[in-house]
């Protein structure tokens, strides 16, 4: 196994109502002005004012930046660092899923750093930590609130920017549950999804260790459990809460053992078509894993019994196809689209996601080995 590292925020608060002490926390760091990095709908239902209004009550301003698309953009990160800029902010707080926390991980490392995000593109590419990130989660899939995982949508080349870089890992992250409720089923679903995707990746990466084992296999059985729920009742506190844990769970395991092929390929999906990261995923994972399965059986049967498959007398070969089946079986109970031409894939345009994605994969994570045609057999099955 070797030497391995582990990477994670130095304080992480979990459960109903910690936003109330992650403001208290913040106040503690002794910061006075927060750029607030949310989007124009968390803005608009009032939930960037509500955080606002409890930063300024324990002495922080702020300034709201709401400008985040759901696949942020390098045009995004280059107008919240003109407003961190202008307002002259000494820390950023990212409110929302993804989206947000990936825009202002952006923005702070470039604030420190200096250049364009553009410059940050693959493995510790910075030289100084950004600017101090509190990461605020209001969904249940991406973990970017604690990973130090950065995906920046580069508009010039129609690709997704893979940052991998210790210095963008939040100092502070919150997932507090009541921040979740009411989320819509469509986007329940899909983040629900990006977490299991987390964390059957990292459960088959080349780079699991048993730290990353645990997370990742409880991280499976929380969302097998609880997701159908949160899905189709989005007022249910103990599914939202079971679904933060999971997702947190399985950023830890990503987030030390990596990915593999079904995110490389998804972001070149989402880059290309402006697509959900969490349906792309959702709609490769099968398809990505009866490719790994030849080598990967005897982790997918423990990806299966984590899911809840009896798979007592099964082999490993037969427990691969079990895991495989039941990752088909949540997505449909869920409502996840069957196949990426239903997304708007075309099939002249395979070969060059392909090749992106082997870029993607053969520099950031650590898939199976392939070339180019195994990657573009994936997609066109996935159709």
């Amino acid at each position: 196994m070797g030497q391995t590292a582990f990477f994670i925020p130095s304080l992480n608060l979990m459960g109903p109502g910690c936003l109330a002490t992650a403001v208290d926390s913040i106040r503690g760091y002794g910061y006075r002005r927060a750029l607030i990095v949310t989007d124009a709908v968390l803005a608009r239902i009032g939930l960037a004012a509500k955080v606002a209004d409890q930063l300024a009550g324990a002495g922080v301003r702020s300034t709201v930046f709401d400008g985040v698309h759901p696949n942020p953009t390098t045009a995004n990160v280059e107008a919240g660092l003109a407003l961190l800029r202008q307002d002259d902010c000494d820390c950023v707080i990212s409110l929302g899923g993804g989206s947000p926390h990936d825009c202002a991980k952006g923005i702070a490392l470039v604030a420190a750093n200096g250049g364009t995000i553009r410059d940050y593109e693959g493995i510790d590419r910075s030289a100084r930590p950004q600017l101090p990130l509190i990461a605020i989660n209001t969904t249940a899939g991406t973990a970017s609130e604690m990973t130090r995982f950065c995906i920046i949508t580069d508009e010039a080349r129609h690709v997704k920017m893979a940052i991998v870089d210790r210095h963008v890992t939040p100092i502070l992250s919150v997932n507090d549950p009541e921040l979740m409720l009411g989320k819509p089923a469509g986007l329940t679903a899909a983040t629900g999804m990006d977490a299991l995707t987390h964390a059957v990746e990292a459960y088959v990466s080349t780079a699991a260790t048993p730290i990353t084992d645990a997370c990742a296999l409880k991280a499976v059985e929380l969302i097998s459990t609880h997701l159908r729920t949160a899905v189709a009742d989005g007022q249910n506190l103990a599914a939202r809460e079971a679904m933060a844990y999971a997702q947190f769970l399985a950023g830890m395991a990503f987030n030390n053992a990596s990915l593999g092929f079904v995110h490389a390929m998804a972001h070149q999906l989402g880059g290309y078509y402006d697509l959900p990261h969490g349906v792309c995923n959702a709609v490769l994972l099968p398809h990505v894993e009866e490719y790994n399965a030849p080598v990967a059986a005897a982790r997918l049967k423990d990806v299966a019994k984590a899911m809840g498959v009896d798979v007592s007398g099964l082999d490993d070969a037969a427990g691969a196809k079990a895991a495989i089946a039941a990752i088909r079986s949540l997505s449909s109970d869920i409502g996840i689209p069957a196949g990426l031409a239903e997304l708007g894939m075309k099939d002249e345009d395979v070969p060059v996601l392909a090749a992106n994605a082997m870029k993607d994969a053969c520099g950031l994570t650590n898939p199976r080995p392939a070339d180019q045609s195994a990657i573009e057999a994936i997609f066109r099955a996935a159709a």
